[in-house]
């Protein structure tokens, strides 16, 4: 398979302009070089603010003053959205009257660190796109329906592990684990061979809910605060190995990579969509046929060694973020602040919107041809994954940016630096 034309390049600074715009003001942990501590800051352009000291000039209670001098977003998502909303706006306000006393605070983005900008309570990972399903079906049970018979009915997930949720730039090192190939007369240790990304959207979590209290559909924008991308690296040698009976446990738990910058809900409501048809009709707790929809119309890029393979839309996916959340707690279980759940792989349904490189290279069969002439099907130890996507604008005119998510595979034994 050869990879898809990338589209028209525009200058790094127009598209920051554009990107991160102040229909934007996505929120993350820095640092500079000058000043090491952590703090909260907003993406504006090719800048990134410093919000903390100018929260009070700002007009803000000292409840938000406070939680944006935090060291991470934690204390922030926990206040809700009312608070969201009312910090949104000012910021809003003061980046349109170009006020001179942001200035001082404002710094190249070029010349930030950015770190995990939430400390990740639980993870949840989802399989919620139906060509996604439909691909690995029909790869794995060619002879069977592509589909289980449950997919239809619930959003599909598994509990990963937040430990190994790493910030973008993070290197992944190759996971060892047992496997077993066609011609293997017993399982083997070692390196994983057909390791893989799944690019996904994740969701995070800000206000908690009580233990036996369900999160009805309704409820979505109450509880989640905003949006990143993700990568859930996955070892498919190892997965596939293990997962029968209980699911995905090594082959996944590695590493998840995320975006440096949660974009807010409320910079999404442009990019709002009513998602496919569903039959059959989903349970009440799951039936969102009367409320409002929260498909997303968000445009995903997959580069592999700076070669795009792959545009996902988001639009496609058969359940939605309200959808997942409400399954995720209609047995009662119960949020925390700093929760992300992941949408599952995002994969449409040409060829070249598949969303891993199982579906790409149709497990091997059909390996990509990438811009340097070099062939691939899984990754190779040194190769560069980078994940980006945009949203329609508020108020429909351009696009915002959600940021990117990047990971290079460093050789099974290596010792990745935390971020």
């Amino acid at each position: 398979m050869t990879a898809p034309p990338a589209p028209a390049a525009t200058s790094a600074a127009t598209s920051d302009e554009e990107l991160f715009s102040a229909d934007n003001l996505p929120f993350g942990i820095f640092s500079t070089s000058a000043d090491l501590r952590r703090r909260v800051g907003v993406r504006v352009g090719s800048s990134v603010l410093d919000v903390a000291p100018v929260a009070a000039s700002l007009g803000l209670p000292g409840s938000d003053c406070e939680a944006l001098s935090a060291p991470t977003l934690n204390p922030f998502l926990a206040l809700g959205r009312e608070s969201w909303s009312r910090v949104r706006l000012a910021l809003r306000e003061a980046f349109s009257e170009d006020a001179p006393s942001l200035e001082e605070h404002l710094h190249p983005s070029d010349g930030c660190r950015l770190f995990l900008p939430f400390e990740v309570a639980d993870y949840v990972d989802f399989y919620s796109s139906e060509h996604h399903a439909t691909n690995v079906g029909r790869i794995f049970r060619p002879d069977a329906e592509p589909l289980t018979p449950n997919w239809k009915h619930l959003p599909i997930g598994y509990h990963g592990r937040s430990g190994t949720v790493v910030v973008s730039g993070t290197p992944v090192v190759r996971p060892c684990g047992l496997r077993r190939g066609p011609g293997d007369p017993a399982p083997v240790f070692g390196p994983s061979v057909r390791l893989d990304i799944e690019a996904e959207v994740g969701f995070v979590v800000g206000v908690p809910s009580r233990p036996g209290e369900p999160v009805v559909l309704e409820a979505f924008e109450d509880h989640v605060f905003g949006v990143v991308l993700l990568n859930d690296w996955s070892a498919r040698d190892i997965q596939a190995f293990e997962y029968v009976p209980l699911g995905p446990f090594l082959g996944k738990s590695f590493a998840t990579s995320i975006s440096p910058w949660v974009v807010p809900l409320e910079a999404l409501s442009a990019a709002r969509v009513a998602p496919p048809p569903r039959d059959p009709v989903p349970a009440a707790y799951l039936d969102d046929s009367a409320s409002p929809p929260w498909g997303l119309d968000l445009s995903l890029e997959i580069r592999w060694n700076g070669t795009v393979v792959s545009r996902p839309p988001f639009s496609t996916m058969y359940w939605t973020p309200a959808q997942q959340l409400a399954h995720m707690t209609v047995n009662g279980a119960s949020l925390r602040t700093g929760d992300l759940y992941a949408s599952g792989t995002v994969s449409g349904p040409a060829e070249d919107e598949r969303g891993s490189f199982l579906e790409l290279s149709w497990n091997g069969a059909t390996p990509l041809t990438l811009a340097d002439g070099s062939t691939r099907s899984f990754l190779e130890d040194g190769d560069e994954v980078t994940i980006r996507a945009t949203a329609p604008a508020p108020g429909g005119a351009g696009r915002i940016g959600l940021g990117e998510v990047t990971g290079r595979v460093l050789p099974a034994g290596s010792q990745a630096a935390g971020s």
